[in-house]
């Protein structure tokens, strides 16, 4: 009598489990800015705030994240990130609080007093802390580098009419600028200096 071999499910090529994708600064971003929405609804008190948030701030894969924002509303399969409605708002000014908004505004005032350096330090110490911070010092740093390459290169060109001109302008925006991202930060806005893509040589990931 034939002995039936016991059945085995047979794995497809296509349901083959896949390697878990790191996670980037835009996924945790975004999943912050939901947190952020969900606590100024009303839906998180402080504490669970925070947590959720250093969390979110110290996932490496999207299933870490996924536990967070399950009870927000939010679609489980997503993968642990933000729907794209919350992608897409996070295009525009991101919520803040008011601390926040002060050491953003200070990233931009600092450049008057400890240029690059100031945002520098910002950029790298709010990795993990404060996606709007992280944001507006990025822009504060990349303004402060495209100034100094532009004022280096006006001045050894300055026998030229033409760089002449572009060194009274890089001075000016230097001067006006800062501050008027400063009071923009104050306001908890998307602060972006008026430079092409192009010469924002810092990226975020």
């Amino acid at each position: 009598m034939a002995v039936q071999e016991p059945q085995h499910p047979v794995r497809r090529p296509w349901e083959r489990p896949q390697p878990q994708i790191r996670l980037t600064h835009t996924d945790r971003d975004a999943v912050a800015e939901v947190l952020r929405d969900a606590y100024g609804k009303g839906q998180l008190d402080e504490d669970e705030f925070e947590e959720r948030l250093d969390q979110a701030m110290r996932a490496k894969y999207g299933a870490e994240l996924e536990p967070l924002t399950q009870d927000l509303g939010l679609d489980p399969r997503s993968g642990g990130a933000a729907p794209a409605a919350a992608r897409a708002g996070h295009a525009g000014a991101p919520s803040s609080t008011s601390a926040e908004r002060v050491v953003a505004g200070v990233g931009h005032a600092g450049n008057y007093f400890f240029p690059i350096v100031a945002p520098l330090l910002l950029f790298l110490g709010a990795n993990n802390i404060s996606p709007y911070v992280r944001r507006q010092a990025l822009e504060s740093l990349n303004f402060q580098l495209a100034c100094l390459i532009g004022a280096v290169l006006s001045v050894l060109t300055i026998w030229l009419v033409i760089p002449a001109f572009f060194l009274l302008a890089i001075f000016v925006g230097w001067a006006v600028l800062p501050a008027i991202g400063t009071v923009a930060a104050l306001l908890g806005k998307d602060w972006r200096y008026p430079i092409p893509d192009r010469f924002r040589l810092v990226k975020d990931d």
